[in-house]
């Protein structure tokens, strides 16, 4: 399939700094991958009452959308010439939106608020909504607003060196999904480093009276990945050669490892059940943990 017909990577705007975080960081994917750039604005278009300023009625601006766009489009287009661009506004509730905007998709990519004391990535509710909802993966990519859009594409938005470290994948030993693995693979591939397969179990005879495995066994050093995931991991590196693998076996929950391998990852890519939850947005803890810990951008990837 050539590029000019290729599913695009898709970038979500809501003039935040996270979303020029977001389609900076699409901008790049899409090169990686040879395929188009679709900035799309999801806006409800309800009328709401007006807003003050210094006390005066200010009616909302109906051009404001298009604006953000068009100028998001310029600046990318100035720093990525060779990349093709398109723009797409959509109204509606913008989750629903986004969820259908990433059905034509490759990817979905998403910003997410910055850091806070108690936070990496606060996740919002339309950004958790679409993760949850959607079949196809999503990309959330942190800002934490510290400076602006870099000329240099050495440069991420928030002015620091784009990561050049390895991918890394999150894997349930009991049940590890193909759909994520070979997610994670290709965009190792793509990127030309490494893969680094983390997985975790708290075994049950090694938990303290009150049902939580021991500070000892959680310190403990990891053993070597082996066995089942071992197993599953073979004919992913028959497929892919070219990629580096490193496994590392952890005790106690997978989630705080992986937030702690994403400080040195140029991606993190963990998955999520496809089952929906009775009520509410099912993300599952693992994800969850990650979505709102991790230092690095997190794929998101649905799977059955």
């Amino acid at each position: 399939m050539s590029p000019t017909s290729a599913l695009p990577v898709v970038a979500g705007l809501d003039g935040s700094r996270a979303g020029s975080a977001a389609a900076d960081w699409a901008a790049r994917e899409a090169l990686l991958r040879g395929v188009p750039l679709r900035l799309v604005h999801a806006w409800d278009h309800i009328p709401t009452p007006y807003a003050t300023l210094a006390g005066v009625a200010v009616p909302p601006d109906p051009d404001w959308s298009e604006r953000l766009l068009a100028e998001a489009r310029a600046s990318l287009a100035r720093r990525h010439p060779e990349l093709r661009i398109d723009t797409a506004r959509v109204s509606g509730d913008p989750a629903t939106a986004l969820v259908a905007a990433a059905s034509e998709a490759e990817l979905l990519v998403l910003g997410s608020r910055g850091r806070t004391r108690t936070a990496g990535l606060l996740l919002g509710s339309v950004s958790r909504a679409v993760v949850a909802r959607t079949e196809h993966p999503v990309v959330l990519v942190r800002s934490d607003g510290s400076a602006e859009p870099a000329e240099d594409d050495s440069l991420a938005v928030t002015g620091e060196p784009v990561p050049d470290g390895d991918v890394v994948v999150g894997v349930d030993p009991d049940r590890p999904d193909d759909t994520v693995l070979a997610f994670a693979f290709d965009a190792a591939a793509r990127r030309g480093t490494g893969l680094r397969v983390i997985h975790g179990r708290t075994p049950a005879a090694e938990h303290s009276a009150e049902g939580f495995p021991r500070a000892d066994d959680l310190a403990a050093a990891p053993a070597p990945l082996e066995g089942a995931p071992a197993d599953v991991l073979r004919p992913w590196q028959r497929k892919f050669p070219g990629v580096p693998v490193t496994a590392q076996a952890v005790v106690g929950r997978a989630g705080s490892h992986l937030v702690d391998a994403s400080r040195h990852a140029a991606l993190l890519v963990v998955g999520r059940a496809g089952r929906q939850a009775a009520l509410g947005a099912h993300i599952g803890p693992v994800t969850d943990a990650v979505l709102h810990h991790a230092a690095a951008p997190v794929a998101v990837v649905p799977h059955d």
